[in-house]
């Protein structure tokens, strides 16, 4: 008997490097430098600095519905802390942060949407 796991539904991190994340979704592929994603679509990205992160930068992902349980960030080359205030910012919306360096959360991002959960992801460049 043969098992095959279903996966969720939308976009898949493929790959990364240098050069950015691969992202396919059904007809779609392309390769972002930074990276939005969420359970129906990704987009390019133009982060602020890391310090200078506020819930205006990733407003697009707060606008999905069902809200994303909670934010995936990939911080970049090296897992860092968000500012205190973003953070504070996305929980008083009800919306979780899950910091991360972004090879980590582009792996989480597999997972979990394997798992069929809701959440949303800003990956920084490698």
């Amino acid at each position: 008997m043969r098992i095959e796991r279903e996966r969720g539904v939308g976009p898949i991190i493929t790959g990364f490097s240098q050069g950015g994340f691969k992202v396919e979704a059904d007809a779609f592929r392309g390769v972002y430098r930074a990276l939005l994603i969420w359970p129906d679509g990704s987009d390019e990205w133009a982060p602020p600095a890391l310090d200078a992160l506020n819930a205006e930068a990733v407003a697009p992902l707060l606008a999905i519905d069902p809200r994303p349980e909670f934010l995936l960030l990939g911080t970049g080359a090296t897992m860092q802390r968000p500012p205190p205030a973003f953070v504070r910012a996305l929980e008083a919306q009800g919306v979780g942060v899950e910091a991360m360096d972004s090879r980590a959360a582009a792996r989480a991002w597999a997972v979990l949407r394997g798992e069929g959960r809701q959440v949303a992801g800003a990956l920084y460049p490698l």
